[in-house]
């Protein structure tokens, strides 16, 4: 593969993995996977979640392509562009950690943004976890997130219609 085709590779393979956690995120996790997602909602002091199994799963799929990608595995069956998957993969797992769970919830480092898409990455996330259950809510996202305005309006509809029960202070 060429330089460009292994950039672009790794590049698409985080951006679908953006849409796979999104997809998971709303259908499975909140769905029934919550029994493993359920503590990452409610406030606990604990160094490691039940949620946290999630990521492992993201570094089987992770592993599961290198192999696929590796002729020293795979043999003659090895497929290169499993190598640059995986590591599309991997390089999503440590923006996700960085992002999601260092500054969202600030669960490795204190720093609260102050403006910019930082802040708005925060500000989603927070309206995401506004809602008690795992019934409705908005933003499942975890690296773009849309318009908090916008999502604050969807959360007032799902509480208006019953689809959600949001927290007081959303």
């Amino acid at each position: 593969m060429s330089l460009f085709a292994i950039l672009a590779t790794i590049f698409a393979s985080v951006i679908a993995m953006e849409i796979v956690a999104w997809s998971a995120h709303k259908y499975i996790m909140h769905g029934f996977g919550w029994s493993w997602h359920r503590d990452h909602h409610e406030p606990h002091n604990k160094l490691l979640e039940k949620n946290d199994l999630y990521g492992i799963a993201g570094a089987l799929m992770s592993i599961s392509m290198f192999m696929v990608g590796s002729p020293m595995i795979m043999g003659a069956a090895a497929w290169e562009p499993g190598t640059w998957i995986g590591l599309g993969i991997l390089f999503y797992g440590i923006i996700y950690t960085l992002i999601h769970d260092g500054l969202v919830h600030q669960r490795y480092f204190k720093y609260v943004p102050k403006r910019g898409y930082a802040k708005r990455l925060v500000q989603a996330h927070k309206l995401h976890h506004a809602t008690i259950g795992k019934e409705g809510g908005v933003s499942f996202g975890f690296i773009f997130a849309r318009n908090p305005a916008k999502l604050k309006a969807e959360l007032k509809v799902q509480r208006e219609t019953g689809k959600a029960v949001v927290r007081e202070s959303a």
